[in-house]
């Protein structure tokens, strides 16, 4: 059975709704799984899955929106697979809300804070520069599924579902929803089945 490494979002941490969810059916089918707290700069995020996937060699990634990112980068780095909810692909755009709704115009060092998150990462202005240098190029796109929901409001979803099917990985787009995929409950079948796949 592989190990389930689950990663979670932006203002989240491991206790995430979506990582309980998936820790509790994963156990029903007798599947670990393993909940990094990802609230550290993203070079620390990067070592800390590195080092969980060499101590657990069969294992998946499920990444959610900004863990959905460092999945698909993981994935890229080892050729880990993975599965992905509604994937972040270029937090370097994304993350350039902060600077709008705060720091609009400003001349900012690397070390200026722009964020705080809920789990108490310090995102700073040198973090857009990291992820921006570390963008995702799917090299293993037979390792990667991704299910989308349509009605994200936070991120682009058609830009992702062009992202991931343009790269050849497998991507079941959903009509409506919302980017925290509120109805999880009923997806989590479909995601650890794409889980268990993946180690036949």
């Amino acid at each position: 059975m592989p190990t389930i490494i689950y990663l979670h979002g932006l203002d989240a941490d491991p206790n995430a709704n979506k990582a309980i969810i998936t820790a509790r059916h994963a156990q029903t089918l007798g599947v670990e799984t393993i909940r990094p707290d990802l609230n550290c700069p993203p070079d620390e995020v990067v070592a800390k899955i590195l080092a969980l996937i060499d101590d657990n060699p069969n294992s998946v990634l499920v990444g959610s929106s900004l863990g959905g990112y460092f999945a698909t980068l993981l994935s890229d780095m080892t050729g880990a697979p993975c599965v992905l909810l509604n994937p972040s692909i270029r937090p370097d755009l994304s993350f350039r809300r902060f600077l709008q709704d705060n720091f609009d115009g400003q001349n900012l060092s690397d070390e200026r804070v722009i964020y705080r998150t809920e789990g108490g990462w310090d995102i700073k202005f040198g973090d857009l520069a990291w992820f921006d240098s570390h963008r995702l190029t799917i090299k293993n796109p037979s390792k990667i599924k991704v299910l989308l929901k349509m009605g994200d409001e936070l991120l682009d979803a058609h830009a992702t579902q062009a992202f991931y099917e343009n790269a050849g990985a497998d991507v079941l787009a959903q009509a409506g929803g919302d980017h925290r995929m509120s109805d999880y409950e009923s997806q989590v079948g479909q995601v650890l089945a794409w889980a268990l796949s993946f180690a036949n």
